[in-house]
């Protein structure tokens, strides 16, 4: 039988590694915390640009459906026209 001083040696060289991988582990933890919020802020910083795209696509997208030959923004104003007309009925018909 090994002696009580060894058991505890070996006790006390397994501790010591046990503390030397828990050292390595929670180093390796920090670096990977600071990788993910670097990688969070980037994440962001993506969204915001693709929004900002996003809105100056559909603006792009507006501006050229409102664009065109002049026949085409003859027709939006008739339409406009006819709109404020049936709104103006419908006005006079709700004050009867």
């Amino acid at each position: 039988m090994t002696s009580v001083a060894d058991q505890l040696d070996t006790v006390l060289q397994k501790t010591a590694r046990l503390i030397e991988l828990c050292n390595a582990l929670q180093e390796e933890n920090d670096l990977l915390n600071a990788e993910n919020q670097s990688i969070r802020k980037n994440l962001d910083a993506e969204k915001v640009k693709n929004s900002t795209l996003e809105e100056k696509m559909r603006v792009l997208k507006l501006a050229k459906s409102l664009e065109g030959t002049s026949e085409k923004s003859l027709d939006i104003k008739q339409k406009i026209n006819e709109f404020v007309r049936e709104i103006d009925k419908c006005v006079v018909l709700l004050k009867k």
